[in-house]
């Protein structure tokens, strides 16, 4: 029912790392949070039991082999994340917790149907009913599946594990999510949980490649990741809240992921693993930044935030930083593996759909450099230069996520080599057959 390879130690060694910082992050957060009148010692431990229910869901989904299996631990996410959202039990919060458990609800059921389907296929193959879920097993006789059912499975495979992962178009649930969930919870579910989903998604892509070709998953991902980065380019150019800012970032970012699955190679595949990695720390220190930044202005909007750099210098840097690295400048994860993704797709008939994209990154890079020197830099308008909040100071306990969040994506980006060998190696698991 388990698996243990290369793609997996991977993807456990991302989770385990966003976790470590988003759990660290929590009691500072949580404070604030109670010194704001929004929590109290119950509403604490609930939320410590559920972010635990969290990481053991997506634990269980990374390794499963059984397909069916990786479907109950998805949409477990769903279940134990809607209260997450609707942790301040704020109007707000409970609408964006109902929107979540609706739309995300509607994409696991298109996705279990996929997976009935598939098992359909595989039984209709000739394979005992124990084993007929088993990714391994799919793999291995994936060329004796109908190809009409696989195609009709793979479909709404990808457009309901394609929910969770943010891609279009089931993904109205996002910015609404990030933006009412606890900002460590907004980190786990934009660092791990789009990337874990996205992941089923290369599983199932090595069995359709098999039975259908490269050209179905090819299109259907090339398709899904361009619409997915010009809707998200689109909202960053209009938007004016940094929460949901950071969401539609995350949009951007799974965009990228697709395109760089259906160019499929060796290389392409490699960088979007690194690409995962880089984005789940990136992510994490910008949302609890973010965070940080809604306790010291009581409010996440741009126009509201400004002069951060002088009011609360250590957050800005964390910020700012966070912000540098996911905009994919150096010295950080992102820049590496976008370079290496661009080399990667200019390698093959694809080179206008990174054209496209790189078009469209461009844009999501203004629209984001715009507005957060805006709340770095720009004066708060019609106001004094004295007014607004106090001066903000954050504790050794709460810094030390953010700075061990930068500095390990800034590793990753300039010394990746030790891990070299692991980043190929999962590639090598969902690479063409």
């Amino acid at each position: 029912m388990l698996r243990a390879d290369a793609l997996t130690a991977w993807m456990l060694l991302v989770i385990g790392g966003v976790a470590l910082l988003a759990c660290a992050a929590s009691p500072a957060y949580l404070t604030a949070e109670r010194h704001a009148g929004h929590g109290d010692e119950r509403t604490e431990r609930r939320y410590g039991v559920l972010v635990h229910v969290f990481l053991a869901a997506m634990v269980l989904a990374v390794p499963a082999d059984n397909l069916g299996v990786l479907w109950a631990a998805v949409e477990a996410t769903t279940i134990v994340t809607a209260f997450l959202v609707g942790h301040r039990h704020t109007r707000a919060s409970v609408e964006a917790a109902w929107k979540y458990v609706v739309i995300c609800s509607a994409g696991i059921a298109l996705a279990f149907l996929g997976t009935v389907l598939i098992h359909y296929a595989a039984r209709n193959a000739g394979l005992p009913d124990d084993r007929a879920l088993n990714w391994s097993v799919l793999v291995a006789h994936a060329d004796r599946l109908d190809p009409g059912v696989t195609r009709v499975g793979i479909a709404l495979i990808v457009l309901g594990f394609g929910a969770k992962a943010g891609l279009v178009p089931l993904h109205a649930w996002l910015p609404d999510a990030h933006g009412q969930a606890p900002a460590p919870v907004s980190a786990l579910m934009s660092g791990v949980l789009l990337a874990v989903s996205f992941t089923a998604i290369l599983r199932y892509k090595v069995i359709a490649d098999i039975t259908l070709g490269p050209h179905p998953m090819r299109t259907a991902l090339l398709t899904t990741g361009l619409l997915t980065l010009t809707l998200a380019a689109a909202l960053l150019l209009a938007q004016r809240d940094y929460k949901r800012m950071l969401a539609y970032s995350s949009m951007e970012h799974m965009g990228l992921l697709a395109v760089g699955a259906a160019v499929g190679t060796p290389l392409a595949l490699t960088a979007i693993l690194l690409h995962v990695a880089g984005h789940g720390l990136a992510k994490t220190v910008a949302f609890c930044a973010g965070g940080h930044i809604q306790h010291t202005y009581r409010s996440t909007r741009v126009d509201t935030v400004r002069d951060l750099l002088g009011r609360a210098p250590v957050i800005a840097a964390a910020f700012g930083s966070a912000v540098v690295a996911l905009l994919g400048l150096p010295p950080f994860a992102l820049f590496a593996s976008e370079v290496a993704l661009v080399r990667a797709g200019f390698t093959t008939d694809l080179g206008w759909a990174l054209a496209i994209s790189l078009f469209l990154v461009l844009l999501a890079f203004a629209a984001v450099t715009a507005r957060t020197a805006r709340m770095l830099l720009g004066p708060a308008p019609n106001t004094p230069p004295d007014a607004g909040p106090a001066t903000a100071r954050l504790s050794v306990s709460a810094g030390a996520p953010l700075l061990i969040g930068l500095a390990a994506c800034a590793v990753l980006g300039v010394w990746s080599r030790p891990l070299h060998g692991a980043l190929t190696a999962a590639a090598a698991i969902v690479a063409p057959h």
